[in-house]
């Protein structure tokens, strides 16, 4: 997967969204870090589930997981995403479209590192996405892992990573009575950003 040329976001564009971020968690809502992500498979075809944004920076936003999932397998054939977060009791949602690249090894050492144990440990021992034969099976290989790194420091797996999503497109959506809804959309056109307002 090479590197796009995409530009950074905008400083206001982050605030606004470290903004609602905050808002979200004042508000005490579970998760808020949580975002639906979507991807396309070889065929085209999509599969979502949700994961957790773990950094946001002027680069974009960043999730882990095992690249040998059926997410990691998605990206390694076509890095185009979507991620949405969507606080409902703010009645707010963030809808990003981008294009998602690996992190750098430096940067997934550090956050493996940051990891409890335990999570650690389930890095090594879940083959994610791949059909189980038993409960028992993982269990088993849970505790071979937590044997073999006995007293020591548990190792970033090679095939557990991050992935930063490099947004074209961010919209920011604020729930209004009757249905007139406030959306404020970041472009990409000729390789600026462009503000808009759209319809509800």
């Amino acid at each position: 997967m090479t590197e796009t040329l995409l530009p950074p976001l905008t400083t206001a564009m982050l605030d606004r969204f470290r903004n609602g971020l905050d808002r979200a968690r004042e508000a005490g809502i579970p998760e808020h870090t949580a975002m639906h992500l979507s991807t396309v498979d070889d065929l085209g075809r999509p599969a979502g589930r949700t994961v957790l944004l773990k950094d946001a920076d002027l680069d974009g936003f960043v999730f882990y997981t095992n690249l040998n999932s059926r997410k990691g397998r998605h990206l390694a054939t076509s890095p185009n995403v979507s991620l949405v977060f969507w606080w409902r009791e703010l009645e707010e949602q963030v809808l990003i479209d981008g294009v998602a690249e690996p992190v750098s090894p430096v940067e997934a050492d550090a956050y493996f590192a940051s990891r409890p144990r335990g999570s650690q440990i389930g890095a090594w021992a879940s083959k994610q996405s791949q059909t189980l034969d038993d409960r028992q099976t993982l269990l088993d290989r849970i505790e071979e892992i937590e044997a073999r790194y006995e007293g020591r420091e548990v190792p970033r797996p090679e095939h557990w990573s991050g992935f930063r999503v490099r947004p074209h497109r961010l919209e920011f959506w604020y729930g209004r009575t009757y249905r007139l809804h406030e959306r404020i959309c970041f472009e990409l056109e000729d390789n600026a950003w462009q503000e808009t307002l759209l319809y509800p």
